[in-house]
């Protein structure tokens, strides 16, 4: 999102600072995995549909190419499905009908395509099967969340802004000033709305939302009614107002069963202000913090992970991010980050598409809306979501450029890791301290390879073997690889 971008651009320059900082890669270097020390079950790996999915969501093969891990035949090149398993589906805020004479009131810098039509548009009847509910609305996201979920995606509802008639402007893009416009008498109904849209969709989608978030980076402060986007600000008054009614309404519908997730603030040092703020009554509506990663590879991501899941026993997922690098080197360093120091169990890119070609997995144009160029980036994502999949265990490698998952029924590691230097080296994984190591037919280690400066892209390799309990493997500058070892018992 454009501001973010700003965001993402001033902290890009702060690293963890003193101690986090070090484990970068230089030079040829050994990385022991210790399978004593887990960080938890892997959820997956995901994206938000809302914006690119409001205009190709009608489109199977992009379904394919991010939903699923088969190869699919798109401009003529056939690309490797991303598998992701997470679809993040954002109910509008828009609507263009008039109540007692009012209407929506939009801002004048955003475009279409990032209008985002809600369900309740009628203030008068709260009532989802009377007319003042519109279930046809939003038909091309919804049809990519259905796509989504019958690839086997778990389905997560978020709300970047209530409905305009609930703002104190009437203008879901935010306030004039950048300050709260979710209007008090309101903070039941934007719950209500979320509530009987999840319950909507699960009795006529056939898409059970594991999750409902409320908020969209609400503390932030630049939702503004010039805005090029939905947006509202929500500060931890407000939210700690809203909590308890989503809880209270998804309950009366029978979701008992439907988390709630908050707050989705836009830096890890912000999400971790919000958590503090809030009472232990309000944390106890929370069952997962989501966080979004536009810090870069600045903030402590240590001592968020430390309040959130040590301290209070809640799960952690970063819930979007997203880089204005179309190599993929941006992510991959970021994600690694967030493995060794967050350790979320789930990871979801914003948009895959987008009209920004660095900021894209695959680009496409924001005036014509055309699919345009697969960047990089995809292939480096590849490496990431194609291997650490849902049910492996995250262990712990002790640098912050490699990560190791480990799947015990199939009895696989697999390292993802980067070389961060501008020159080549080898890289040698020490796995003595598992129990058995053995590898495939003659101690094989597959391997893929991705170099973020230009040549593999997703590349297979079968060339590489193991010597006793390790594994050298020779890196480009800035190439990211993915290791599979066969064959390890913990």
């Amino acid at each position: 999102m454009i501001r973010r971008r700003t965001l993402l651009a001033a902290a890009g320059g702060t690293l963890l600072g003193s101690a986090l900082a070090t484990g970068t890669a230089r030079a040829d270097a050994t990385i022991s995995v210790a399978p004593g020390t887990s960080y938890g079950t892997w959820e997956g790996w995901g994206t938000s549909l809302a914006w690119w999915a409001n205009v190709f969501g009608a489109r199977d093969d992009f379904a394919d190419i991010f939903f699923t891990t088969k190869s699919t035949t798109y401009n003529g090149t056939s690309l490797p499905g991303l598998g992701l398993n997470i679809a993040r589906y954002n109910l509008g805020a828009c609507s263009w009908n008039s109540v007692n004479g009012e209407s929506m009131v939009a801002s004048a810098n955003i475009p279409a395509f990032k209008q985002i039509e809600g369900y309740w548009q009628d203030w008068n009847n709260e009532d989802p099967t009377s007319s003042a509910w519109k279930w046809t609305a939003d038909a091309t996201q919804r049809a990519m969340l259905t796509k989504a979920v019958s690839r086997g995606a778990t389905a997560e509802l978020f709300a970047n802004s209530p409905m305009w008639w609930m703002c104190l402007n009437h203008n879901p893009s935010g306030a004039s000033d950048g300050g709260n416009n979710l209007q008090s008498w309101n903070y039941r109904q934007h719950a209500s709305h979320l509530a009987s849209v999840a319950l909507y969709a699960k009795n006529n989608w056939g898409v059970n939302f594991a999750t409902v978030e409320a908020f969209n980076e609400p503390s932030s402060s630049w939702w503004t009614a010039t805005g090029t986007q939905e947006g509202c600000h929500m500060d931890a008054t407000v939210q700690s107002a809203v909590l308890p009614y989503l809880r209270s309404e998804l309950n009366s519908r029978g979701l008992t069963g439907v988390k709630i997730s908050a707050s989705d603030e836009t830096s890890y040092d912000l999400a971790r202000t919000t958590w503090n703020s809030f009472s232990s009554t309000t944390k106890g509506y929370v069952d997962r913090v989501n966080v979004h990663g536009y810090q870069g590879s600045g903030g402590r991501r240590d001592l968020l992970y430390t309040d959130v899941v040590t301290t209070a026993g809640k799960a952690l997922w970063n819930s979007e991010t997203g880089d204005n690098d179309g190599t993929g080197y941006t992510l991959a360093f970021n994600l690694l980050y967030d493995f060794r120091w967050l350790h979320p169990t789930a990871w979801v890119y914003w948009q895959v598409m987008d009209p920004s070609t660095n900021w894209a997995m695959i680009a496409y144009d924001e005036n014509t809306l055309a699919a345009g160029a697969v960047q990089t980036k995809y292939y480096t994502m590849a490496q990431f979501s194609r291997h650490i999949r849902p049910g492996m265990k995250i262990l712990d490698t002790g640098v912050s450029y490699a990560v190791a998952a480990y799947d015990s029924s199939a009895k696989r590691l697999v390292i993802v890791a980067l070389n961060t230097s501008s020159s080549a080296q080898t890289l040698t994984f020490n796995l003595s301290n598992f129990t058995t190591v053995s590898g495939g037919s003659g101690g094989l280690v597959p391997r893929w390879n991705t170099v973020t400066t230009g040549g593999d892209l997703y590349k297979s390799y079968s060339d590489t073997y193991l010597s006793g309990k390790t594994v050298a493997v020779p890196f480009a500058a800035k190439a990211v690889q993915t290791l599979q070892i066969d064959g390890v018992v913990i």
